[in-house]
């Protein structure tokens, strides 16, 4: 018979910083031999991202500027969610609307991904998008967006930019890999209603 495994209980947890997009808190975590261990994390309020695939199965890429890294990356659209209530699937239309212009009539999930969990709650679920229709973007966009270019991009030559490391972007690295393999292959996404047991929710309690 097998020993229950240690499960990590916190022994207190102190707020850092809360700021629009993130906050930052300090956990006491209960080492398995009764260490107690100061752990940071970076609470984030999850995000979505779209794989638009035309009839072509050319991916919907959009060019933005990341300040972190102080320069422009290949990206697909994407966007927090920071609407109460809103249903992820129903952010990312209004992200794919918004950044690229786009409308689609079939969707499914991609991929779950958490792009640091050493340290962030970050969670971000990936939709394929197909069906497409062009629509314009909306007028008005600012800030960053305001600068983003869209473009098309056959899968191949996502697939290229991905492996050659002009796509850094972990999500947008995971789902061309994924795109492509759901591509060449009669099997769609898993449907909208799939469980995503990672989503964060204590940023959103924190706000709310």
């Amino acid at each position: 018979m097998s020993t229950p495994r240690h499960d990590f209980p916190v022994e207190g947890s102190t707020e850092l910083y809360s700021g629009r997009v993130m906050a930052l808190r300090s956990d006491q975590v209960v080492m398995p031999g009764g260490r107690v261990a100061t752990r940071e994390i970076v609470e984030h309020p999850g995000a979505v991202a779209v794989a638009a695939l035309d009839a072509d199965d050319r991916l919907m890429m959009i060019h933005q500027y990341r300040h972190a890294v102080r320069r422009r990356l290949w990206e697909l659209p994407a966007g927090l969610l920071d609407v109460a209530g809103e249903d992820p699937v129903e952010a990312a239309r209004r992200e794919l609307a918004e950044e690229a212009g786009i409308e689609a009539a079939e969707w499914s999930v991609l991929l779950d991904i958490v792009p640091s969990p050493g340290f962030s709650d970050e969670a971000i679920r990936v939709y394929l998008a197909r069906g497409l229709t062009e629509i314009g973007r909306p007028a008005g966009a600012d800030d960053e967006e305001a600068d983003l270019v869209t473009r098309w991009v056959s899968m191949p030559v996502a697939v290229r930019m991905a492996l050659a490391g002009t796509i850094v972007n972990a999500t947008t690295v995971s789902a061309v890999l994924a795109a492509h393999v759901l591509a060449a292959s009669p099997a769609g996404g898993r449907p909208l209603d799939a469980p995503w047991p990672d989503r964060p929710t204590a940023f959103a309690t924190r706000q709310g």
